[in-house]
C-alpha cells in the first residue's frame, strides 16, 4: 500500500516502486552496488507543526546494469512526492547564477541563436537559465512541476508551465509554438523515471536540426571524490558518458560533444542532435569514453573500493564529532541542501550533535527542520549570536565561498569542518 501524506496543505501519494530492469537499456541485468539503507526524502524539509508526524523513508539502494553499465537507484519515489513542494530555489546561488549566465552566452553563440529561435527549459525552476538566454534576445520557455517555484518564474516574467513533461504537453506546446532550437534539462535529466518517454518528448519539441543539452552530475567524480551524499531519491541514475552514447544512438539520436564542468562537484554538460545532424563529433567524446575505460568504471571492483572509501570516511567524522562533543563543544552545520539528508542519515548525525543549521541561501527552508532529523534551520545571525565553535559544511559544493563570506566567523575563533571526501578541519 503507498503512503499518503500531507504537502503544503494537499494530499500526496508516497509511492515506491522497485525498478526490475534498467531504466535506460530495459536489460533484467542488475547488479547490487551498495545500500545506504532508508532514508527520509531529501527535500523533505518539516515545518514545526509537522514535527510530531510520522518520518516517509525508503530504500536507497544503488545498482548497475551490467549491459549498459548505467548506475541508477533501486527505487522510484513517485515524481509528485518529491518535486511538487520543491523548496530548492536556483537562483539563491551566486556561484550557480554566473554558472548559467555563462551556459546562455555559450548556447548562443555556438549554435547562432536569434530572436526568433525558441529554448524550452525543462526543469526551468525559478528561470535561473532562462533569464540570462532572455536578456540575449532568444524566445524562451520554461516548463516546472514545483508549483510554488513556477509561480515564482512567472511573477518574474518567465512564462513557465507548472506540468512534468510528456509527450502529450510536447505536442501541445510544438502546435501552438513551433519547434525549439534547443531543449536543455539541467539536473533533471537523472530525476526522470521514464526516460524512453523524456526523450520522446524532447524529440517532439525539437526542430530538425535541434539540440537537446543536458547537464547531470558525472559518476566519476562522485567515485573519485567520495560523493556518496549526492545519491538520494531525487537522483535515480549516475551517469558517465559510456552508457549515454549507446543510449541515444538507439533512439535515432547523436550524442556529438560532452563538456566537463566543476559545478555540483564535478558535472557533464551532454550535447545531442538527430542523427546525420549538422553537429560535428566533438574529440572529448572519444577522449572521454577512453578515460572511463581507464578508470574502470565498467568494474565491480571500482564500486567495492569506493564503499570501502566511504565507509572510512564515515568512521573518521564519527569519531571527530564524537572527540568534539565530549570536549562540550557548541557544534552547528552550514547549508541544508538535499545532499545533507543523505549525509546526516548514512552518518548518524542527529539534534544529539548539531545544536541547528545554518543557511542564508534557501530563506523558503528557515524556521523549517531537516528531513528526518529535528534538527531547526535558522538564518546565519546566529553564527555570530552564538558564536558556536566548530561548522560542519554540508553544502560542500560551496565551502570556499561560505568560508570566503564568514571569515569574521573563524576569525573569531570559529572552526569549519569540511566533511567529504574526508573530513578536515579549517
Amino acid at each position: 500500500m503507498p503512503a499518503v501524506a500531507t504537502r503544503a496543505g494537499a494530499a500526496v501519494t508516497l509511492r515506491v516502486d522497485a525498478q526490475k530492469s534498467c531504466r535506460l537499456c530495459g536489460s533484467p541485468d542488475l547488479e547490487a552496488l551498495w545500500s545506504l539503507g532508508e532514508t527520509p526524502l531529501a527535500n523533505a524539509y518539516r515545518r514545526p507543526d509537522e514535527l510530531a508526524q510520522p518520518v516517509f523513508q525508503a530504500p536507497l539502494d544503488v545498482q548497475r546494469c551490467t549491459y549498459c553499465e548505467l548506475v541508477q537507484l533501486k527505487h522510484t519515489v513517485s515524481p509528485e512526492a518529491l518535486f511538487q513542494d520543491y523548496l530548492y530555489v536556483s537562483s539563491t546561488s551566486p556561484r550557480f547564477v554566473a554558472h548559467c549566465t555563462a551556459y546562455a552566452a555559450h548556447l548562443i553563440e555556438r549554435f547562432r541563436l536569434t530572436p526568433r529561435t525558441l529554448v524550452i527549459d525543462v526543469g526551468s525552476n525559478d528561470g535561473i537559465l532562462l533569464k540570462p538566454l532572455r536578456a540575449r534576445g532568444a524566445r524562451v520557455l520554461g516548463i516546472e512541476p514545483a508549483l510554488r517555484i513556477a509561480a515564482m518564474a512567472q511573477a518574474d516574467g518567465i512564462e513557465t508551465i507548472p506540468a512534468f513533461l510528456d509527450v502529450p504537453l510536447a505536442r501541445a506546446l510544438r502546435a501552438a509554438r513551433g519547434p525549439a532550437a534547443i531543449v536543455t534539462a539541467n539536473n533533471v535529466f537523472a530525476h526522470v523515471p521514464d526516460l524512453p518517454g523524456f526523450v520522446e518528448s524532447v524529440q517532439v519539441l525539437l526542430s530538425e536540426n535541434g539540440v537537446f543539452v543536458f547537464e547531470v552530475q558525472y559518476l566519476g567524480d562522485l567515485l573519485r571524490d567520495n560523493l556518496f551524499d549526492i545519491i538520494y531519491h531525487e537522483h535515480l541514475c549516475y551517469y558517465h558518458l559510456t552508457p549515454l552514447v549507446a543510449y541515444f544512438a538507439s533512439r535515432g539520436m547523436d550524442l556529438f560533444d560532452v563538456q566537463r564542468l566543476p559545478v555540483h562537484g564535478g558535472s557533464l554538460r551532454v550535447f545531442v542532435q538527430r542523427a546525420g545532424g549538422p553537429q560535428a563529433r566533438d574529440e572529448r567524446v572519444t577522449n572521454l569514453l577512453a578515460e572511463e575505460r581507464a578508470a574502470r568504471l565498467q568494474e565491480s571492483g571500482t564500486y567495492q573500493t569506493f564503499v570501502t572509501r566511504v565507509e572510512r570516511n564515515k568512521e573518521a567524522l564519527q569519531d571527530l564529532l564524537r572527540h568534539l562533543r565530549a570536549e562540550q563543544k557548541l557544534i552547528v552545520g552550514y547549508g541544508a541542501p538535499a545532499k545533507a539528508t543523505t549525509l546526516l542519515a548514512t552518518f548518524g548525525i542527529g539534534a544529539e550533535t548539531l545544536s541547528y543549521i545554518v543557511d542564508d541561501d534557501a530563506k523558503m527552508k528557515q524556521g523549517r527542520f531537516m528531513p528526518g532529523v529535528p534538527i531547526p534551520i535558522v538564518p546565519p545571525a546566529r553564527l555570530y549570536e552564538d558564536r558556536p565553535d566548530y561548522c560542519l559544511i554540508l553544502a560542500w559544493n560551496f565551502a570556499e565561498p561560505i568560508i570566503e563570506n564568514h571569515a569574521r566567523y573563524a576569525a573569531a575563533g570559529g572552526r569549519f569542518i569540511v566533511p567529504v571526501p574526508e573530513p578536515r578541519l579549517i
